[in-house]
């Protein structure tokens, strides 16, 4: 049973250190609420004290991936994604991708068509 102290492991994929974009905003909040976070992007870059890496890091006990990539951009990282076995993929808004949502639940991975900016703010993250 989860509790609101549970903090759960986000990975954020799309991690932008341009501070007026949405994935750079969920590291921060995610970071305040104690999450922790690993932040996945195409450049090397700093969100706060969060380093973005551009690989694929072995991680584990992964909650969830939370996606900020268009569907185009997100094959690369279906096997990965796939690897890290999260609970669930958070599709925000202009991520939404029903290919990678069917392989998500075919692995017993909850696909969830949200905003984390939002789930975090109503305490539903």
């Amino acid at each position: 049973m989860e509790t609101i102290n549970d903090k759960k492991l986000t990975v954020v994929l799309g991690a932008s250190p341009n501070p007026e974009r949405y994935s750079n905003m969920a590291v921060n909040r995610l970071t305040d609420k104690g999450h922790p976070v690993v932040a996945i992007g195409k450049k090397p870059a700093v969100i706060g004290d969060i380093p973005i890496v551009t690989d694929h890091p072995p991680l584990e006990h992964v909650d969830t991936v939370t996606m900020y990539l268009n569907p185009g951009l997100q094959k690369e990282y279906y096997d990965y994604i796939l690897q890290l076995r999260p609970r669930r993929i958070i599709f925000n808004p202009g991520a939404e991708n029903e290919e990678l949502e069917e392989l998500a639940r075919k692995n017993n991975i909850q696909p969830l068509e949200a905003c984390t900016l939002v789930l975090l703010s109503t305490g539903q993250f």
